[in-house]
């Protein structure tokens, strides 16, 4: 490579921040990026960056220390994830849906409302949860498309149902995009409570953990599309599974109260775009000094002023993407102010369709022989293109947020 790699995390990164990127970006380095163009044209999922995750103990990466993880936060977490995509998007964006499931039930359960009993009988039910994780292996989805897209953008319930019976309850819909389909040990499913006379609302979201080996899940369709292949996110049917009380992720009512007051937890697709955006950016600078293996020698290209302002625009993007990035992340909290949510709908948006912007000028800047899918930039092109689609935060929604909400303040019609 021309230089080191421009650093994701900014100076005010912590020590434990600094070594959890630079083992991830050792991982990624040397083993997810040699591999990830067989994945995307097999179209299969990785499963072997899977085991050196686990092995790394990285599965337990927001599990608490004090239940034997790597007790990562928000912000960290959220770097860690976009050093993982600069080396392997297909596995960042996967690895997303295990490790956010683990946060909502650990860090952000802790600064959630809940009366003392149900906050002590939460804490029991995680344990386990936590335990399973780091000595087991347990490895979770997070299926939360539906046919009907309303639920997914926080308009209407979920589809999908959660009834009670004794012990726990029983689980009914059908789920699509669900990526680690056929990986996960557990889908971490959000779903509606289902109770006689009660209307269906969100108010009343349940989040559990369905056992992929019950009794009544189904996985259906195929996954042959343009981008993010080997996610593995096909669609899944639940019909009548039972789910036990003890994989209750989060109490009822809780999920509503966080999507409500913790808005940053709808963030956490951003990070691996934002690492393809520096992957895409350093890529082409490298080719076009000759250091990528296949391109051509390092020649006139780079003395091209329309060569040079191309790369220029790309790096203003970037560096823009980046800033606005760490801002958000590091604004996660608990009842964020109103220009800090709108800040992080704005962060969502401008990673999402910057870093198909920086992978689209690094094709046209390289040239004709970058189609080649021997090099990565072709993909990262049709992998990035999805960011934007992505529920909850599609790039129409954050759009649609900003605007209506920087003009009307809540309650106001």
């Amino acid at each position: 490579m021309s230089a080191a790699l421009m650093d994701i995390h900014g100076a005010d990164a912590t020590a434990r921040q600094k070594d959890l990127i630079g083992r991830t970006r050792e991982l990624g380095r040397d083993r997810f990026r040699p591999r990830a163009a067989g994945f995307d044209a097999r179209n299969v999922f990785p499963f072997e960056n899977y085991a050196d995750l686990r092995e790394a103990g990285f599965y337990a990466l927001t599990v608490p220390e004090d239940h034997g993880g790597m007790g990562a936060d928000y912000q960290t977490y959220a770097l860690v994830s976009a050093e993982l995509g600069r080396w392997c998007p297909a596995t960042a964006l996967t690895f997303n849906m295990h490790t956010s499931t683990l946060l909502w039930a650990s860090r952000l359960a802790d600064e959630l409302d809940m009366p003392d009993d149900v906050r002590a009988q939460h804490n029991i039910r995680r344990a386990d949860i936590f335990r399973r994780v780091v000595e087991d292996g347990m490895l979770f989805a997070q299926p939360f498309s539906e046919p009907d897209s309303a639920a997914a953008a926080g308009k209407a319930a979920f589809g999908t149902t959660a009834r009670p019976v004794e012990g726990g309850y029983r689980v009914d819909g059908i789920k699509h995009f669900a990526s680690l389909s056929g990986a996960a040990s557990h889908y971490g499913l959000v779903c509606t409570l289902q109770q006689e006379g009660v209307e269906p609302v969100p108010q009343n979201t349940m989040f559990l953990a369905v056992p992929a080996g019950a009794e009544g899940v189904t996985i259906f369709g195929e996954w042959d599309v343009m981008g993010m292949r080997p996610t593995d996110s096909r669609s899944i049917r639940f019909e009548n599974v039972f789910v036990p009380d003890d994989l209750t992720m989060l109490p009822h009512g809780l999920y509503y109260q966080a999507a409500l007051n913790w808005p940053h937890m709808f963030m956490t697709l951003t990070p691996t775009y934002l690492g393809l955006a520096h992957a895409a950016f350093q890529f082409t600078v490298d080719y076009l000094r000759g250091e990528v293996a296949g391109a051509p020698p390092a020649g006139s290209a780079r003395h091209s002023p329309a060569k040079q302002l191309a790369v220029a625009e790309m790096r203003i993007k970037l560096e823009q993407a980046t800033a606005l990035f760490r801002r958000a992340i590091g604004e996660a909290r608990l009842r964020p102010a109103k220009e800090d949510r709108l800040r992080a709908y704005a962060a969502q948006f401008t990673v999402m369709e910057y870093a198909n912007d920086i992978a689209r000028l690094g094709l046209r800047t390289c040239g004709g022989r970058a189609i080649f899918r021997n090099f990565d930039i072709e993909r990262w092109y049709r992998d990035s293109r999805c960011g934007s689609l992505m529920l909850p935060w599609t790039a129409e929604i954050c759009l649609e947020r900003l605007g209506r909400e920087s003009l009307f303040e809540r309650g106001e019609q």
